[in-house]
């Protein structure tokens, strides 16, 4: 059995999708990123390929690389899927937490547990999502971004 932890960051600007979990998020902001900046997802990647030691999403999707410009982040983590698989790993489960002070991550929940549950090809059952906010304190309290953890366990 071996645990990763993943986290990822972006900043809340005009003029883009707000994209958490695989879900658009109807709000006036939206991420910023080389991809289609899914913090979430971005978290949960980074989660996996840190418990099987497969490094991180720069190192499989470099924001270098045209290829992954706007790239859909529920379709990384499909592959990440793939890579985990390669290395006789399963996941046995993700726990993950969203901090924002806006929007409301709620009503959005169970939709982000089936997308990420599909891609990853696992039960949702094993998958937990959380929303919190910071009480308006910092970056994700002041609303300048959105924030993530995760941690997962896989086995082989």
């Amino acid at each position: 059995m071996r645990i990763g932890h993943g986290y990822d960051v972006h900043r809340l600007v005009e003029g883009r999708k707000l994209i958490v979990g695989g879900v658009e998020i109807p709000y006036e902001k939206g991420l910023l990123g080389h991809s289609d900046a899914d913090v979430l997802v971005h978290a949960v990647m980074d989660g996996i390929l840190g418990a099987a030691a497969l490094g991180d999403i720069g190192k499989h999707f470099p924001d270098t690389d045209e290829r992954f410009k706007d790239a859909n982040s529920i379709e990384l983590l499909k592959y990440v899927c793939i890579l985990l698989k390669e290395k006789g790993y399963k996941i046995s489960n993700i726990d993950a937490t969203i901090i924002a002070q806006r929007p409301k991550m709620a009503p959005y929940i169970e939709k982000m547990k089936n997308n990420i549950s599909k891609a990853l090809e696992m039960e949702q059952d094993c998958i937990n999502i959380k929303a919190t906010t910071e009480e308006g304190l910092g970056f994700t309290g002041n609303g300048e971004g959105i924030a993530a953890h995760s941690v997962c366990i896989i086995y082989k």
